[in-house]
């Protein structure tokens, strides 16, 4: 049955095939290195990074796509044999994939085409080689087994809509990442900036996004933060969409990735948001919606990665070996089958089973909105030195925090909340920086209402077997 299903899905190794032929000639097809005449940006660029000549960054790209274009086609072919798989050369493809998407940024590209090219291919290399055919290495049992719903859960954590949130989020911060990243490599003349200007040598010459992306802590990166960003959104996409609604038991690895993905990422990407009036001194407008989508992310992923973390626990207590079950999956005693509509449910419903798991109780949301309120003392309140930057940081940190436990598995996260408002309280008397009565005033009824916003649970509309004893 293997080896059926193998010879049904031939098809994304003879793309990739054809994919590869294409990297083989890019160079030549796309001028790689014709004569390069070099604008003002990318000289800027160049002398900021102190890079290589262009000719030898453009030599090393050309090679790269060459040897790139060969090793995909050999592994393609590989892959596509009829008679025997060979899951290697599947996963040897991804990583060539992978790969294809960091080369333009290693050689620091100055050819938007180079850089279009790469992580285009690259992302679909890597589709094709383990997303849409058959994962190689999964376990027989797992994906012949039951259950869909996890033992004790209502509704199933991994069903394309319930993955939807996460994919369209990571879509957008794709998007802007990459705009950033073009900045930073040099192909665009500008960013577009509606809010915020430069500060400091760069006012007046660029804006307040310009001037985030190309400082000291964007140049403490040895490539492009923007488009290293764009790769992280890409692997997210390729990990949202990959796999069935049971994943969370037959590919407990790709749920952690994700995972990793959303909230370590998630956390640095909010503490450069953190960072940036405080050691920079301007904000920039995409970085912040970045941020935000990547902040949101994380709730809509709890419960998936919860529901993996039950799995392996169980398996554990079963006798299963740990780390053959985490790589290759198996089925599970108990739970039940999904009887959700999915995509052919109305769009009220759609919505309804995308959402599930994650409820917005008043509490949390007036939490939130005081943390944004914090952010604003320097205009509101004319707040400076030391207690500007405290607001900024609580603020922002409440905002995180309390969007996280908008998940129902990880309400508890609110009560961090409290050391937020205890600290409210006291900063007043303890920082410089207070301008008036009116911010004490404003900080001390901000932290003894973020206090007592924590202590209500909210609404809880499901279950979720033992996990239920720490939702508080």
């Amino acid at each position: 049955m293997m080896v059926e299903s193998h010879r049904n899905m031939l098809w994304p190794h003879y793309l990739n095939l054809m994919l590869g032929l294409w990297l083989l000639t890019s160079p030549f097809t796309l001028g790689y290195m014709s004569d390069f005449a070099p604008d003002a940006n990318q000289l800027r660029v160049m002398a900021e990074r102190d890079l290589a000549p262009f000719e030898l960054r453009n030599l090393l790209m050309s090679w790269s796509d060459v040897i790139s274009g060969v090793l995909v086609i050999v592994f393609s072919a590989l892959s596509a044999d009829a008679w025997r798989r060979n899951p290697w050369a599947q996963w040897a493809n991804a990583f060539v994939g992978l790969w294809l998407l960091f080369a333009p940024l290693v050689f620091w590209t100055p050819l938007p085409e180079a850089y279009a090219n790469g992580t285009l291919v690259g992302a679909l290399v890597i589709a094709l080689s383990v997303l849409i055919p058959m994962m190689p290495g999964m376990s027989m049992a797992g994906m012949m087994g039951k259950p869909d719903v996890p033992p004790g859960w209502a509704y199933c954590p991994s069903t394309w809509l319930q993955r939807m949130p996460i994919g369209v989020l990571a879509l957008i911060g794709f998007l802007i990442s990459r705009i950033l990243g073009a900045y930073q490599l040099g192909h665009l003349d500008g960013v577009w900036e509606p809010f915020f200007a430069g500060v400091g040598e760069k006012q007046g010459v660029m804006n307040g996004t310009e001037t985030i992306i190309t400082s000291d802590v964007s140049k403490a990166w040895p490539i492009a933060d923007g488009a290293l960003g764009a790769i992280v959104y890409t692997l997210e996409l390729v990990m949202v969409w990959m796999a069935g609604k049971t994943r969370w038991r037959t590919m407990p690895w790709m749920v952690l990735g994700l995972a990793i993905l959303i909230l370590p990422l998630g956390v640095v990407s909010i503490y450069f948001v953190i960072i940036q009036p405080i050691v920079i001194g301007t904000w920039c407008s995409l970085c912040l919606i970045a941020a935000l989508a990547m902040a949101v992310m994380i709730p809509y992923s709890l419960n998936e990665f919860v529901a993996m973390g039950q799995f392996l626990v169980w398996a554990r207590r079963q006798g299963k070996p740990f780390w053959r079950t985490f790589w290759t999956g198996d089925a599970m005693d108990g739970g039940s089958d999904d009887t959700s509509k999915g995509l052919a449910a109305t769009p009220r419903e759609q919505w309804a089973q995308a959402t599930r798991g994650v409820t917005y109780p008043w509490t949390l949301l007036l939490s939130i909105a005081i943390g944004v309120w914090l952010t604003f003392t320097r205009l509101s309140f004319d707040s400076a030195g030391a207690m500007a930057d405290s607001d900024h940081l609580v603020g922002l940190l409440v905002v995180t925090f309390t969007i996280i436990a908008l998940a129902e598995v990880g309400r508890a996260t609110r009560f961090i909340n409290i050391p937020f408002g205890i600290w409210l309280i006291a900063a007043p008397w303890l920082l410089d920086g207070v301008a008036s009565s009116a911010a004490v005033w404003n900080s001390v009824i901000c932290g003894a209402l973020l206090i007592v916003l924590a202590i209500p649970r909210g609404r809880i509309k499901d279950s979720y077997a033992d996990w239920d004893r720490f939702i508080v």
